[in-house]
C-alpha cells in the first residue's frame, strides 16, 4: 500500500513538472528591435520641463535623480516603444525605462534623463545611438499582426 501511494505521488509530481516544462517551452522567443536614433539628455529643472513640478513626466510618473529613464519621440511610441518599456542604449550600462514622451515636433529621438546634473547633460550633447527593445505586438503599432 505504501509503495503504491509513493508511486502515485511521484507520478503526480512528474506530470506537474512535465506540464510546467511544456508551458515554459511554448513561450514565444522575444523579438528584439534595434533602431538608430538621436539621443540628447535632460534634467528635472524648470527651464527644461514642467513649471512647478520639474520631475513630473508626461505619463504622470515622478522622476527621481539616479533613475534610468528616457523620454521618447511620439513616432517611437507608434512603433511600440511605449510607457514602461525597457530599452538598452549602446554605450550606456543597464536598462532604461520609458517614462516620458517628447513634444510632437521630434522624430526618431530619445532624451536621456540625467536627474539634476545639468553639466552631465551638456557633456552628453547630441549623439546618434542604437537602441534595442523587445518587439511588442500591440494594436495599431508597426509590429501588430492585425
Amino acid at each position: 500500500m505504501m509503495k503504491f501511494k509513493n508511486q502515485k505521488i511521484a507520478l503526480t509530481c512528474y506530470i506537474v513538472f512535465t506540464a510546467l516544462l511544456v508551458i515554459v517551452g511554448c513561450k514565444e522567443p522575444e523579438k528584439k528591435v534595434t533602431l538608430t536614433v538621436t539621443a540628447t539628455a535632460y534634467n528635472s529643472v524648470e527651464h527644461q520641463t514642467k513649471k512647478g513640478n520639474p520631475g513630473l513626466a508626461a505619463w504622470g510618473d515622478q522622476l527621481e535623480p539616479g533613475e534610468k529613464a528616457i523620454a521618447v519621440s511620439r513616432d517611437l511610441i507608434d512603433l511600440g516603444l511605449d510607457h514602461n518599456e525597457e530599452v538598452e542604449i549602446d554605450g550606456l550600462e543597464g536598462t532604461y525605462i520609458v517614462k516620458d514622451k517628447m513634444n510632437r515636433r521630434w522624430e526618431k529621438k530619445i532624451d536621456i534623463y540625467m536627474g539634476l546634473d545639468e553639466e552631465a547633460a551638456k557633456e552628453w550633447g547630441r549623439k546618434k545611438v542604437q537602441i534595442t527593445f523587445n518587439e511588442v505586438d500591440k494594436p495599431n503599432d508597426k509590429f501588430s499582426s492585425k
